[in-house]
């Protein structure tokens, strides 16, 4: 609700936007920009996609989820853990 209307123009405004919000119950959340350089190109298989624990919420789940890691166990069965990355 402390977004509406606000232009979100600088990572600032975003952090400070994020940082003034609260939980239900009134918890403060902490924020802070994440400025590493990842990796592009990592393809990703539709199993590996699939294995995702992904659970939707009833308003707009396309928009808003929930992702829970996956056990050990699972990912290992799945193949869905971080595709290796190689030199080249």
């Amino acid at each position: 609700m402390n977004w509406r209307g606000k232009p979100l123009i600088s990572h600032q405004v975003i952090l400070s936007l994020i940082a003034a919000t609260t939980t239900g119950s009134g918890r403060p959340i902490h924020v802070r920009l994440d400025e590493t350089e990842y990796p592009k190109g990592i393809k990703v298989s539709d199993d590996q996609l699939e294995a995702v624990n992904l659970d939707g919420h009833a308003f707009h789940p396309e928009w808003n989820y929930t992702i829970s890691p996956n056990t050990p166990a699972a990912a290992a069965l799945s193949g869905a853990g971080v595709p290796a990355l190689t030199a080249g």
